[in-house]
């Protein structure tokens, strides 16, 4: 009941995007998803994500089969669009692909095999849809906010440093290889999950699923973070304050001059095409569960990690895409978000309910002293840096103590009941 509430909700997702899109003239989410089938993808990291994620649940001998013919139908259609002068690009291969396996999973397997090759292929799938449903949704935060809260976000960034500006300043230093670095790093986080979560459920073809992995992160973190972009919005400095702002921006200043504080503050009226996605970086939000998921990983994968979650905060920062409060709220959602869904057999214990009440005050309360405190905060960035930046690293340090800590030794096996296998794990409850 609960999978085909979840498609019904998806295809209404689908069809309501489409709708809003054509009200608004964007594109929408199934006019992109038929792109993919037989046009020119918008995005060719997507659907190659999804798809590697699915074939995470079908045996050895069927993925290689399946990745051939996913490289074979991407040349056919790359050798297509260069014959008639289009644009360079890859993803056709894997969305047609991944629809072949949902196919013939449903229809010739059976048992324990078209459980698992199904739920993986459900995650694909369900990856490549949210980003089509996200893209609109995008649209429909520029449709719905004329204006936005930067004025409020820049000043009240003055606590902590306005490090956009510094870092912005540091990447035109550091020159263009850096800069593309961060860049790819940025664009391609879609990347770097699924090799986690490969990692992670690579050995659900043999054995039991692990409890929490990645991919419940992502797609949590995807469904509640958006939700805050119509609740305060903010299109980034880059284009507040920089030369990106098309004639809206307040002054071509970043990133080398930090506005002077305002005596006063009002809301900016923004153009109707760009996203209000700022506000919380869930670039963030996304690099630092990645992060947290890989640290039970080999040794690479963990150097993996954490050099993609270094990247994507001084990318969010040095491009100009968001303010340095941002992140913070970012990084209290993400901790917040896995507090709700790690250990789920441990239960919604009084350690529980603390860090994620936690989690919900320091998001809450930061996004409140942005709006009304936010010259205060300029005025006095000593102490109000102290407060935002010790507000985040206690919940940091309650959720290391929590869930990596001695307090999550009391709960749960020494080797963690995150990412083992429930057939794997001790059962500490006798």
């Amino acid at each position: 009941m609960v999978v085909w509430c979840a498609v019904a909700a998806i295809v209404v997702a689908l069809i309501g995007g489409e709708l809003m899109a054509a009200h608004i003239g964007a594109l929408g989410p199934l006019t992109s998803l038929l792109r993919d089938y037989a046009g020119t993808p918008k995005s060719a990291t997507t659907p190659w994500a999804g798809f590697l994620l699915a074939v995470v649940g079908i045996t050895a001998r069927a993925r290689l089969g399946a990745v051939a013919a996913a490289i074979g139908v991407d040349l056919v259609f790359v050798l297509i669009r260069t014959a008639e002068g289009r644009p360079f690009t890859v993803g056709n291969g894997p969305t047609i692909v991944l629809t072949a396996l949902a196919v013939l999973a449903f229809v010739r397997w059976d048992g324990q095999r078209r459980r698992t090759a199904l739920r993986t292929i459900a995650f694909g799938a369900l990856l490549i849809a949210a980003t089509k449903i996200s893209e609109i949704w995008l649209d429909i935060t520029a449709w719905a906010c004329p204006t936005v809260l930067d004025p409020y976000v820049q000043v009240a960034d003055r606590a902590l440093g306005s490090p956009s500006w510094l870092v912005g300043h540091a990447l035109e230093v550091a020159g263009p290889l850096a800069t593309g670095v961060v860049r790819w790093v940025y664009f391609e986080l879609p990347l770097a999950a699924v090799l986690v979560a490969a990692w992670q459920l690579r050995g659900v073809t043999t054995s039991a699923w692990p409890r929490h992995y990645l991919v419940r992160t992502f797609l949590t973190l995807g469904l509640v973070g958006p939700i805050w972009y119509v609740v305060f919005p903010v299109v980034g400095p880059v284009l507040a304050y920089g030369p990106q702002g098309l004639g809206f921006e307040i002054a071509d200043v970043w990133p080398d001059v930090v506005p002077a504080v305002p005596s006063s503050i009002d809301a900016l009226r923004f153009d109707g095409i760009t996203p209000r996605n700022c506000m919380p970086s869930l670039h963030t939000a996304w690099a630092l569960s990645l992060f947290i998921h890989s640290r039970r990983g080999p040794l690479w994968l963990r150097w993996g990690g954490a050099f993609w979650l270094v990247c994507t905060l001084v990318a969010t920062l040095g491009l100009g895409a968001h303010y340095g409060i941002d992140l913070v709220v970012g990084a209290a959602l993400c901790l917040t978000v896995e507090s709700v869904l790690r250990e789920p057999d441990r239960g919604w214990d009084q350690q529980r309910v603390r860090i994620v009440a936690m989690g919900v005050g320091v998001c809450t309360g930061t996004l409140l002293c942005i709006r009304f405190f936010a010259v205060p905060m300029a005025t006095h960035p000593l102490p109000s840096g102290i407060v935002i930046l010790g507000a985040l690293g206690a919940l940091a340090i309650l959720f290391y103590l929590t869930w990596f800590g001695t307090s999550s030794a009391e709960s749960s096996s020494p080797a963690s009941a995150v990412d083992q296998p429930a057939d794997r794990r001790t059962d500490t409850s006798r």
